[in-house]
């Protein structure tokens, strides 16, 4: 299977789905992949059609083990070579937390390493009971980068962080929720379509409205100064100044669903 095999992009309504498709190696990411992956989400962030983004690992083994050691050697053997990849890497944690649309992990099983790194910068997480999350760094010789720490320490604190980095070992799925790692554990059975009612709900919503909300939890997070502040701003002003804002007062007074169109 050729890499961009690997990353496969689909929608349905407004609701758009990034697979990593790579379970032989439970979906175990290549530097192509990373490319790939930032790509799409880039795609889903500018279609106007798309509301919302979920991104699951497909054979319901793995969400996303980590990198694919099997290409270290030709990927990451020389300090350039780390620092190509490691753009790679960032290159999408970045695509995700700037993207336009809310995004939505689903996790299944493993999610270590640049698994965990992807599910971090998302801004939901649901996972299932076989669920494990954790990071092998320790355990590779390799450091991790203070732009990955700092978004995990964000999430869920120093004594966690602290604990998943210096001991490396997994954590299981009520860990990760007792953290706030994840934001629910969902039954086997239910993870998809459970994930997938929560991704219609907010589609359903004012995309003005969830835009400004995750621009402002985005800003806050950066301590943000005037600049950033005033983009806040900006954001609400746009809310209110818009269509769906006397969409969503009449719908209310009528009794009925509002019918949002972004605008």
């Amino acid at each position: 299977m050729a890499d961009r095999d690997k990353i496969v992009a689909s929608k349905q309504g407004a609701v758009a789905t990034l697979t990593f498709n790579n379970p032989e190696r439970h979906n175990a990411m290549s530097l192509e992949m990373w490319r790939l992956a930032t790509a799409e989400v880039a795609n889903f962030g500018s279609d106007p059609d798309v509301r919302v983004v979920i991104l699951q690992g497909a054979g319901g083994k793995a969400f996303v083990s980590g990198a694919d050691i099997s290409k270290f050697e030709n990927e990451r053997a020389t300090t350039q070579a780390v620092t190509e990849y490691s753009d790679a890497v960032e290159g999408l944690c970045e695509a995700l937390i700037h993207c336009e649309k809310p995004t939505v992990a689903l996790i299944q099983g493993y999610c270590i390493g640049g698994g965990l790194n992807i599910a971090v910068c998302c801004d939901l997480r649901y996972s299932n009971q076989s669920a494990r999350f954790g990071i092998p760094a320790a355990k590779l010789g390799i450091g991790y980068p203070h732009a990955s720490v700092r978004r995990l320490l964000h999430l869920i604190g120093p004594q966690f962080v602290r604990e998943m980095l210096f001991t490396a070992r997994h954590f299981d799925a009520p860990s990760a929720l007792r953290m706030g790692l994840s934001n629910a554990i969902l039954e086997d059975s239910e993870i998809e379509t459970g994930v997938r009612q929560i991704a219609l709900q907010i589609s359903e919503n004012a995309p003005l409205s969830v835009h400004a909300a995750k621009a402002a939890v985005r800003e806050l997070l950066k301590g943000a100064g005037e600049a950033g502040l005033a983009l806040c701003d900006r954001e609400v002003k746009l809310c209110f100044d818009s269509g769906d804002y006397r969409e969503g007062r009449r719908a209310f007074m009528e009794k009925r669903k509002p019918a949002f169109r972004g605008q």
